[in-house]
């Protein structure tokens, strides 16, 4: 496939797959007319290279175990480094607690959510002409004569 249809099926503008490519994550093949060529497996490829960026691994450590990534699931790196694993350990911990922080934040924002829609559904059901529960009289600027006295007036308030 051509860089035109990688970029439409990864979502990913094609400047970034050229960069991509600059980087040594992914390669293509040139057709005889110079146009980039991907094979099909490329399309998983930059959908991890995605993920991997989002969680905030630089490109070079990507480029380092992409190897490990690709399927048949089999691992393997000949040249790990104590330093290569304390990077990819420090790199898991931290995407682990920012993947806390995201879902923590999710969470809130899903709980404000539904206490905002609830509260809608509330109210939907007091407009229409009427005023809402906090006694506030709604846009339609008439009055609410359900409650209350025939004059408009809530139960028991003194009238002038």
């Amino acid at each position: 496939m051509r860089i035109g249809e990688l970029s439409e099926r990864t979502g990913t503008p094609r400047r970034l797959l050229r960069y991509y490519e600059e980087q040594g994550l992914i390669a293509a093949r040139r057709s005889p007319n110079g146009y980039r060529e991907y094979d099909e497996r490329f399309v998983d490829r930059v959908t991890q290279i995605r993920g991997l960026l989002d969680a905030g691994l630089p490109t070079r450590i990507i480029k380092q175990i992409l190897p490990c990534l690709d399927k048949p699931r089999t691992i393997y790196f000949p040249d790990a480094t104590p330093e290569m694993i304390a990077t990819l350990r420090h790199e898991r911990d931290r995407m682990t607690d920012r993947i806390r922080c995201l879902t923590r934040n999710r969470d809130a924002i899903g709980e404000y959510l539904d206490a905002v829609l609830d509260y809608d559904r509330t109210e939907a059901g007091t407009r229409g002409g009427t005023e809402d529960r906090s006694g506030t009289e709604d846009r339609s600027g008439t009055e609410d004569r359900s409650r209350g006295d025939a004059d408009g007036s809530a139960p028991g308030a003194r009238r002038p």
